[in-house]
């Protein structure tokens, strides 16, 4: 099997490369820098440059997969800020997240769900619980309730163009990585095991994928409502 993790330098990312080399698989995996790249490498995975926050990059990301079969694709890549509702976000503050949690993502998935569907694939996008509506409970992280609010309907409403790949969207829970911080309950590997499991008994020979059938789940599995 062939598995295509973007944003894999670290964390989440990097456990998704770990796991599947580990169980025998194919992975071709992006870092934005040469640390970055040289960690996949360590780890025997084929490293590939990328930053989602450069058009220019994402650009060529299609030729560069040219001629592959990919049965399992992650976007990964996503920053998060703290930021709250009682002062307005800088410009910059919201461009620089909005880019890398949404017009990163809608920018790489025509550019990698072609090749998802040469293998009847799926194509997972890691999206987070504060992207539900009705369940905001503070406005804490608010340009990132944001940005996953409109990565979920990105990722809904391009389904029907590619009705040969199944599109997941799957919140990974709190994770003990950098950006969930060290009071995260799970760990990355504990994530990430689950993460592949559901992924795996999501797996289907339907191709006729449609908007309805992009499932919102949590990393055990448990559907829960993106409203």
């Amino acid at each position: 099997m062939t598995v295509f993790v973007i944003g894999a330098s670290r964390g989440i990312g990097l456990e998704l490369v770990r796991q599947y080399l580990d169980a025998g698989d194919r992975v071709i995996a992006t870092a934005r820098d040469e640390a970055g790249l040289q960690r996949l490498r360590d780890l025997g995975a084929q490293a590939m440059k990328l930053d989602v926050t450069n058009p220019a990059s994402v650009s060529g990301l299609s030729w560069q997969l040219d001629g592959e079969k990919i049965d399992v694709a992650y976007y990964v890549a996503g920053v998060f800020a703290q930021e709250d509702a009682k002062s307005p976000p800088t410009q910059q503050a919201f461009d620089a997240m909005m880019h890398a949690n949404v017009l990163g993502a809608m920018q790489a998935l025509p550019q990698v769900a072609p090749w998802v569907e040469e293998a009847r694939g799926q194509f997972v996008f890691l999206t987070s619980d504060f992207a539900q509506i009705g369940a905001v409970q503070s406005s804490r992280a608010w340009v990132y309730h944001v940005s996953k609010a409109a990565l979920n309907m990105a990722v809904v409403a391009a389904q029907p163009d590619y009705p040969n790949a199944q599109f997941l969207l799957i919140h990974p829970g709190w994770v003990r990585t950098d950006m969930g911080t060290a009071h995260a309950p799970l760990l990355p590997e504990e994530s990430v095991a689950a993460i592949r499991a559901t992924v795996a008994a999501r797996k289907t020979e339907t191709t006729a994928f449609a908007c309805a059938d992009v499932p919102y789940l949590r990393w055990d599995g448990t559907a829960f409502s993106s409203w």
